[in-house]
């Protein structure tokens, strides 16, 4: 297995009425995963629920109890973010951070289009043309003018989207769920994010990632600035008490699929959710049987970070535990998330 960056994915969930101290424990959770040598922290996006809704903000804060680590999204949904406002806060975070941000993007869930105050409309279309002007206003051009009089600013004065991170245009990822929108991700010359689900029924999850990260390549205007990620749920069990949890983990989700392992107070998914996708494995067990189920797999050995998903109910001690032996059994090189990452 060559150098691999080595990060991990948290929902920051909560029960209903503990968002406040999900939001410290996931503090918490990126001190320590630093201090253990992860090279990137990911958190998630998900509107009205129990988890995550403002990942740039906590991001922000994060920074401020961390040095090295890279801190990413996976993902924000483009679908409801307004481009400029978004280029704002992501430009801010990142230079808060030191250049840190690993910014992660995709269409996003939908079902809320009124509640944006949008009409209905084709999620992937709308967030593409988002995402287009989002990288017009994060990479610095002129968007556009000043275009009615009685501002501080005179007519047709040019606009910037400010402040600007210079390097933060080569930190943006966006997330594939099949080898078609990879391509489409290489063609955009974006990093590649690739997801613990993908679209249809797939027989082998990581030989299709690896024709993913294959087509990624071969689409991507400078293949050698091209970078991909895997996403994989990894439990290694240091115990005979571990390895019954990570067990029945992986029974609630081969019987739920996204459903599975949710914070008390969360939404109930739909329940035909599952049957569109195909939900990657479960890593779990002896730590030596895992670390050979993740050499053996194809688009690991493909890509350049591996991303461990933490269980979503999972609490502050259960993941801390986690990350410890993750640490210790994914022996792997990793590449902290600095400008040049």
């Amino acid at each position: 297995m060559s150098e691999i960056v080595l990060g991990f994915n948290a929902r920051i969930s909560f029960p209903d009425g503990g968002a406040e101290q999900a939001l410290k424990d996931g503090i918490e959770l990126f001190r320590v995963a630093e201090q253990l040598g992860f090279g990137t922290g990911w958190v998630y996006q998900r509107h009205f629920d129990n988890y995550l809704a403002s990942p740039l903000t906590f991001l922000s804060a994060v920074a401020q109890h961390t040095e090295r680590i890279g801190l990413g999204t996976a993902i924000i949904g483009m679908r409801y973010e307004d481009p400029v406002l978004l280029a704002e806060a992501a430009g801010t975070a990142d230079l808060l951070s030191g250049g840190r941000l690993q910014l992660g993007m995709s269409t996003g869930q939908g079902g809320y289009d009124a509640l944006f105050g949008q009409p209905r409309s084709d999620g992937r279309a709308q967030a593409q043309d988002r995402l287009h002007r989002f990288l017009a206003c994060v990479r610095g051009e002129v968007v556009g003018t000043v275009d009615e009089p009685g501002g501080m600013v005179a007519v047709g004065t040019p606009l910037r989207v400010r402040p600007h991170s210079p390097t933060l245009p080569a930190r943006l990822w966006y997330g594939g769920g099949s080898v078609e929108s990879a391509r489409r991700v290489g063609e955009q010359g974006l990093r590649l994010l690739l997801s613990t689900i993908l679209s249809g029924d797939i027989p082998d999850f990581g030989a299709e990632l690896s024709r993913a990260i294959s087509a990624y390549r071969a689409a991507h205007p400078t293949p050698a600035r091209s970078r991909a990620a895997v996403a994989r749920s990894v439990l290694p069990a240091s115990s005979p008490e571990l390895a019954r949890v990570y067990a029945a983990y992986d029974a609630e989700r081969r019987r739920f699929g996204p459903a599975a392992s949710r914070p008390s107070g969360a939404l109930d998914p739909v329940a035909a959710h599952s049957h569109r996708f195909t939900m990657s494995p479960v890593h779990h067990g002896d730590p030596s049987a895992v670390l050979d189920q993740l050499r053996a797999d194809p688009s690991v050995a493909e890509a350049e970070e591996l991303i461990c998903f933490l269980p979503p109910a999972f609490g502050l001690r259960e993941n801390l535990r986690l990350l410890e032996d993750l640490a210790e059994t994914v022996r792997l090189v990793p590449t902290f998330g600095h400008p040049k990452v």
